[in-house]
Formats: C-alpha cells, sequence, structure tokens
C-alpha cells in the first residue's frame, strides 16, 4: 500500500482479523490484569520508563498504555511516514512534552521558535513555566539564535494565522544537529510530512483536520523511536496520554481524511481568489495564490491547505464586525472540522502574544469546510456589506 488514501483507511488495523473486529475496537479499561508479580513489575517499568508492552506482559494501567489509543498511534505514524507517534490529550500537551523531553530534562534549556507560531505555543514559550528560554527568530534566523544549549527548534508551516510556508530543510540545515519540531496541523500528512524533510518530530493538534469534525481534543506527535520513548516517559509521568474515547474517534475520521482535505482546500481555494477581487479587502492571505515563488508547494507541501485568512480595509472595527455578523461561518476558535468558522487571531487564539509579535488586528482567520463554495462566499459578501456603513460597536484589542 503505497497511496495515502488507502494507507488512511487500512492504518492501525494490523491486529483486527485476530481481535475478530472490523472497526477500531474502544478499550476503557482504567486498570490492567497483571500475570504475575515478576511479569507485572517489568511491565510497570518498561512503560514507566517510555517503552512499549512486553511480551506476555501487561498495559498495566491507562496513563501508561492504552490498546485504542496505541492503534490511532500506529495509524498516524503510518501516513507521516514515521517509525512510531505518541499520541496526547491535546496539542498543548503534546507540544509540552516535546519541550520537556528534548530541553530541560536533558540540560538543553534554550529553544529556537520561528514566528508566527500558534498563540497557545508563542504564549508557552515566552512564558518560561516550563523553565525553559526562548529565542524568537525568522526562519533565515534560526543559525544565528542558537546557543550551546539550544534542545529544541520549534516552527510552524503553513504560519498561523498568516499562512507563510516555511523551508523545512532549510531550518534542519540551520538547526546544526539540534532536533527540530515541525507543528504540522494546517498541512496534515496528506499535503506534507516533516519528517521526510529531515524534522526530528512532526506535531498536530489533532482536535483539528485529523478530527475534522469538532467532537475530540486530542494532540499527537510523530516521530524516530528514540523520541517517541522520550515523549512517553514524560507522558507517564505528567498524565497527559489521550483519552480512549478521543483516539477512537480520531481513528475513525482518519479514513476520509484525505477526501476532506481536498475538498475543502478546492473550496479554500476558490474563496480567497474571490476575495482577493472584493472592494473591502487590503490583502489575502493563501499559498499558491501569487504563484509558488520560493518552489516550496513543488517540492514540501503538495497543497495549499484550507485555511484563508484576510486583511480588512476598515481596519479592526470592520474586521469585528464581519467575525460577528456571519451566517454559516461560525463565530469560534478551532479549525480543521467539516463546518466552516471565522476568528479574530489578535483578540483570541494570539491574544497572549506580545503586541510587537500579535497579527494585526485588521486580521481575519478562516477555516473552510465542506459547505458548498457559493453559500460560503454569499455569506461573507453579506457580511462584508456591513462593513460600509460604518457602524461598530467593537472596541479596540489591547
Amino acid at each position: 500500500m503505497d497511496h495515502l488514501d488507502t494507507l488512511a483507511v487500512h492504518a492501525g488495523r494490523a491486529d483486527f482479523a485476530s481481535l475478530g473486529v472490523h472497526t477500531p475496537p474502544l478499550d476503557l479499561s482504567s486498570t490492567y490484569p497483571l500475570p504475575d508479580v515478576e511479569r507485572g513489575g517489568d511491565s510497570y517499568e518498561a512503560l514507566a520508563t517510555g517503552g512499549t508492552p512486553i511480551p506476555g506482559g501487561s498495559h498495566v494501567y491507562a496513563r501508561l498504555w492504552n490498546p485504542t489509543v496505541s492503534r490511532f498511534e500506529e495509524a498516524l505514524a503510518t501516513l507521516e511516514a514515521a517509525e512510531a507517534a505518541v499520541a496526547f490529550a491535546s496539542g498543548m500537551a503534546a507540544l509540552t512534552a516535546a519541550i520537556v523531553s528534548h530541553t530541560v530534562s536533558i540540560g538543553h534549556p534554550h529553544v529556537v521558535a520561528v514566528r508566527p507560531l500558534y498563540g497557545g505555543s508563542d504564549h508557552m514559550l515566552a512564558s518560561g513555566l516550563l523553565g525553559t528560554q526562548a529565542t524568537f527568530c525568522g526562519p533565515d534566523e534560526v543559525g544565528a539564535a542558537l546557543r550551546p544549549e539550544t534542545g529544541l527548534v520549534i516552527v510552524e508551516t503553513p504560519a498561523n494565522p498568516t499562512l507563510e510556508l516555511v523551508d523545512i530543510a532549510a531550518v534542519v540545515a540551520q538547526a546544526n544537529d539540534v532536533p527540530v519540531l515541525v507543528d504540522n496541523t494546517f498541512a496534515t500528512p496528506v499535503l506534507q510530512q516533516p519528517l521526510a524533510h529531515g524534522a526530528t518530530m512532526s506535531l498536530h493538534s489533532a482536535t483539528k483536520y485529523l478530527g475534522g469534525h469538532g467532537d475530540v481534543v486530542g494532540g499527537v506527535i510523530a516521530c524516530g523511536a528514540e523520541s517517541a520513548a522520550a515523549l512517553r516517559r514524560v507522558r507517564a509521568i505528567t498524565g497527559g496520554i489521550l483519552h480512549p474515547l478521543g483516539a477512537y474517534l480520531l481513528h475513525r475520521g482518519l479514513p476520509t481524511l484525505p477526501l476532506r482535505m481536498r475538498a475543502q482546500q478546492e473550496t479554500a481555494a476558490k474563496i480567497a481568489r474571490r476575495l482577493l477581487e472584493h472592494d473591502a479587502i487590503a490583502e489575502v492571505f493563501y499559498p499558491g495564490l501569487h504563484g509558488d515563488p520560493t518552489g516550496l508547494l513543488a517540492r514540501q507541501q503538495h497543497g495549499t491547505g484550507a485555511m484563508v485568512s484576510l486583511r480588512l480595509r476598515g481596519g479592526y472595527d470592520a474586521a469585528a464586525r464581519v467575525a460577528a455578523s456571519t451566517r454559516l461561518f461560525t463565530h469560534a476558535v478551532s479549525l480543521g472540522g467539516v463546518d466552516s468558522l471565522i476568528q479574530h487571531p489578535a483578540a483570541l487564539t494570539h491574544r497572549p502574544v506580545a503586541p510587537e509579535a500579535r497579527p494585526d488586528a485588521d486580521i481575519l482567520r478562516l477555516s473552510i469546510g465542506l459547505e458548498h463554495v457559493d453559500d460560503l462566499f454569499d455569506d461573507l459578501r453579506q457580511a462584508l456589506a456591513l462593513t460600509r456603513d460604518g457602524k461598530s460597536t467593537a472596541t479596540t484589542v489591547h
């Protein structure tokens, strides 16, 4: 099986025949029987230190291991062409484990982060809450930002919310053997596989496109075996494992991921082009809208994605009015679901970011769903028309 569409349907199902099941089984056990004291102890030691279940052993406790979670991890690793994957209770829990396992726990507490990033990621790094120091920089400044104590480089591509594409291979080259984590949430494995370009880890907020239906919160990191063991150790200690029901929903949703992503991408591209011609729009952010000058759409991200951001000519007041006036687009945070969402990054997802690095207040972010393109554009058009009367009760983002 070489085609992603086929892999998405069949990945993580190697034991289905022996189990006598046809769909992902849901194991909600909190604890597991132990064969005997010795093997129980050996099982605990293996799992608590980041290993996998020993032959003839036990899963011991659901904080350490769960079969439903494991099958989802196997499936995601297959789609990312990775040796392993480790699933967490949220994308932020996944990022926390990546930072702890690759920085402070090994005496390298410095992180280099390429801006822009998701606001929650930026906030965590800037806070120093995990005992790290962060240097924020542009994609061409990674090498200069490195220190002897640098343990991790973090990059998000496409960037959130302005959708710039970052050359993963170029960042890896600058990193000089420092591990590189790529937030691959916007692109998904359908469009981009960061490990193929030299990245150490590929992180997803699985809540978004992997889940795709707005009914699960989760995170997952695809990586090599060594990183996976380090991540599992942190997960076992901190208790950040993905809930089995979340893993079940995510595994169930993967077979339609390629279809959803391509359909949403097709609509997003049409929306972006139409918005480009609208007189209320000053700028549209969307990969490929002006060609592929860097060549990254050809060699790295094989598609333009389903996120669109736009800059309003009327500034913050116009942006706030549009966000509150759509009818089909739900005014809400998150993204990647089958229904379309609209939100104001500076006021919401990126509000914790330092003002000088925060997205401009005249920018809105759209997550394009599976609705018909004409219905979505008509909704945006009626909301944009309301900005012409100049009326707004909105206040400035501070």
